[in-house]
């Protein structure tokens, strides 16, 4: 993640700097093959390191001070179907190409090798660029690397893959932990080692050399378990977010912006104000392709223009052609049955009913309902569909045939007669909207008259007034806002209760489903449709909020009306500023969830690049935690200052008031290995933390390792060249088949058999 670029973050506020943005790209892969000992140096009698890691292998040989060979540990099986071959990829090769990447495998599931065919294979790559020669088997005796407490199983069939697979003579097993103390302390010296790896974390005492591995403990946490967990916060921070990374780029976010923080409460509290998010936040952009529409002239946006607004025109004089289509029909139809019962008046009962259900009804009462529901549509229509008044009234109001006689016209002049009878019902209907609209705009020039009167001789009683309105306005915004969200969740309270209401709505429609066929219902003249006849009806809207849009409205004119008082309060109020504005309490600075998400700059969310990006504040000191505080990881273990407190103030003859001799030596000489343990801040922490559990007075030393992940091989080397202390370390292939694959050879740097 050393890559980066200064993209400038588009912000609505030109006196914030521009934050860094880091580009999330693949790792540089090591793809060059791994390269091979001179045979010719090959010496068959010294020992061959090997730090079998469920991330890395180092192996090299004892007479040197670093490994020759680091490749991931790692293996990729390659069928080629052209050549009916399957090939083997290990270590670096498998960083060829994406799809070798992709396809890899360890041999570890989690802390165990589960996959024995890999290990022998990674085996003989390793030995096979070692150089290792030999026929009837490998001369070379072996030191390898293991966890603290491997299961017996394991060091079985390492057993058996070593001695009857490889031949070797001998093997010497131990701890990785113990190995990296052993490599930067003397022999027999005393101390604490705290180990992170990659799959657990390990705290061993070490008493005159030899590791305690009775009062070892182990936090099934590590730098996979970290990278996962990274993983895991930011897929639910953006659940969205455009491109997936892999675990690779994870684990590189990990490793170069988490941190150790000194002291976590503290910064917990602090890491999402605008102070601290500028120089804690840390901006990742997922890289992407950016498609660049050419840039129109200004003749060509003037055509566009043009060619929308004749386009507008033409659907608008269509709507309106459609709109008179169906008030005609619709005035054809209220005619008829208008005739019908005029014809039906002086008619019998038996009679009337019979020529109903001729005409499709179900008796009179349904005739008069329909005929209601049908004027009543006509009238809304009527006054819905005249278009715009101020263009209407320019057009040609003579009515000169409405008011004669059908017996005194042609078809023709019927037709017409028909026409104009429509068209001044329509210039009616204008006429009262536009006195209606003048009297409401007469009405609200009184209000506001009576407003400012109000105001010049009560002021303080018009400003309490405006702030009580003001008051209840924010209340029930936030109400609406409430529901609003409650209306997503299916399960909450408010959406259940819709839903049945809808259910019920639905239910009581098909009860009273169309019995006659007249014609096709519509919107506009379906008769059995009669919810709306009523002004009760239009509440269940209000009752049970069955249309999100009309809410979104009612949430936008509420705005203005605040925005409006807030306006005058913002005038006449001196008690009123600006931060008492709605505005500003929804400002971006004051959100958290804002600054959690999107950091110390506004967020714009059609800007491409913005929608690329992911912001590191939080995660960075909450991953690494995890090993301070387990529970946080979801793990029911204690953490590494409980573990250590108890060793030191509790075992080996100390108390909380006065330390033994063996725990003062332990608390002078602790040491922090591990792969893990590179991660920044790690040895401030421990001090500090340290520094609260011990008794006054106590002599502290904390140092890291000189290589947190290569100081293990070094200390099998270092091991392998003690004679005297490394001929009582490894198990000789006589052994092996007297003991068998049970037998465990104890040793100051290993594991111990407990029966």
């Amino acid at each position: 993640m050393e890559t980066t670029t200064n993209l400038l973050m588009t912000s609505r506020d030109s006196s914030l700097p521009p934050l860094k943005v880091h580009s999330l790209i693949e790792p540089d892969y090591n793809e060059n093959p791994e390269p091979f000992d001179d045979p010719s140096t090959y010496q068959p009698d010294v020992p061959i390191a090997i730090d079998f890691g469920s991330s890395e292998v180092r192996a090299g040989y004892g007479n040197r001070s670093d490994p020759s060979h680091i490749f991931p540990n790692r293996l990729t099986r390659y069928r080629d179907r052209k050549i009916n071959r399957t090939f083997t990829f290990v270590g670096n090769d498998t960083n060829l190409e994406q799809s070798l990447r992709t396809q890899s495998r360890s041999p570890y599931d989690g802390p165990i090798i589960s996959n024995w065919d890999y290990v022998e294979d990674i085996l003989e790559y390793t030995f096979h660029h070692l150089s290792v020669q030999g026929h009837n088997g490998i001369s070379n005796p072996i030191i390898l690397s293991e966890k603290l407490a491997t299961l017996q199983s394991q060091r079985e069939n390492w057993y058996q893959l070593l001695f009857e697979c490889y031949g070797i003579p001998q093997v010497t097993f131990g701890i990785d932990a113990l190995f990296s103390f052993y490599a930067n302390n003397e022999p027999r010296s005393s101390g604490l080692v705290i180990n992170s790896g990659n799959e657990d974390t390990t705290i061993i005492p070490v008493i005159d050399g030899k590791g305690i591995v009775s009062e070892a403990k182990r936090i099934n946490w590590g730098g996979r378990q970290s990278t996962d967990y990274l993983s895991s916060l930011l897929a639910l921070k953006y659940p969205y977010f455009p491109s997936k990374p892999t675990t690779n780029q994870f684990q590189n976010l990990y490793q170069d912006f988490c941190h150790f923080s000194s002291n976590y409460d503290e910064e917990i509290d602090r890491i999402l104000s605008l102070e601290a998010l500028e120089t804690e936040n840390v901006v990742i952009e997922a890289p992407f392709t950016e498609v660049f529409q050419p840039e129109k002239s200004e003749e060509e946006l003037r055509i566009q223009a043009e060619k929308r607004k004749e386009t507008g025109k033409r659907l608008q004089e269509q709507a309106r052609q459609r709109r008179l289509e169906k008030l005609i029909q619709k005035e054809e139809e209220y005619g008829y049955y208008t005739k019908l019962k005029e014809q039906l008046k002086d008619q019998n009962k038996k009679t009337i009913l019979s020529t109903l259900q001729g005409a499709g009804f179900d008796d009179e009462q349904d005739f008069k309902k329909y005929l209601n529901s049908l004027e009543k549509s006509l009238k809304r229509a009527r006054i819905l569909d005249v278009g715009d008044i101020e263009e209407n009234e320019q057009t040609e109001t003579k009515f000169d045939l409405v008011d004669v006689p059908d017996e005194q016209l042609n078809d023709e002049q019927i037709k017409e007669k028909r026409r104009q009878r429509l068209m001044k019902a329509n210039f009616e209907a204008r006429q009262r909207a536009k006195e209606e609209k003048l009297k409401k705009q007469q009405e609200e020039e009184a209000a506001k008259l009576r407003d400012e009167n109000w105001r010049k001789e009560d002021l303080a009683g018009w400003v309490k007034d405006k702030r009580n309105k003001w008051s209840s306005l924010i209340k029930a915004r936030k109400e609406k806002l409430k529901m609003k969200e409650d209306m997503k969740d299916r399960k909450s309270q408010i959406a259940q209760k819709r839903m049945k209401n809808i259910a019920t709505l639905a239910e009581e429609r098909s009860r009273s489903g169309t019995k006659r066929s007249r014609q096709q219902a519509t919107v506009d003249n379906d008769p059995n449709d009669t919810f709306g006849a009523n002004d009760e009806d239009w509440l269940v809207y209000n009752d049970i909020s069955q249309n999100p849009e009309a809410l979104d409205q009612l949430l936008e004119e509420e705005y203005k009306d605040i925005v409006e008082i807030e306006k005058a309060l913002l005038e006449y109020d001196p008690n009123f500023t600006d931060e008492d504005t709605l505005d500003a309490q929804y400002d971006w600075r004051n959100s958290t969830l804002h600054l959690f998400l999107r950091g110390p700059r506004p967020h714009d969310s059609e800007d491409i690049h913005e929608q690329h990006q992911m912001h590191l504040n939080v995660e960075r000191i909450r991953v690494p935690e995890v090993i301070f505080q387990p529970t946080m990881g979801g793990l029911d273990q204690a953490g590494i200052v409980e573990i250590c407190e108890t060793i030191l103030l509790k075992k080996f003859g100390s108390s909380r008031r006065e330390l033994s001799t063996t725990c003062q030596k332990f608390a002078n000489n602790i040491l922090l290995t591990g792969g893990n343990m590179r991660i920044p801040g790690i040895r401030e922490r421990i001090v500090r933390e340290f520094t609260e559990i011990l008794p006054v007075g106590t002599r502290l030393n904390v140092r890291m390792a000189k290589d947190c992940a290569v100081d293990a091989w070094r200390g099998m080397a270092k091991l392998s060249q003690n004679q005297n202390q490394y001929e009582g370390t490894y198990v000789t292939r006589k052994d092996y088949e007297e003991y068998g694959p049970d037998y465990i050879k104890e040793h100051s740097l290993g594991n111990c058999a407990f029966l």
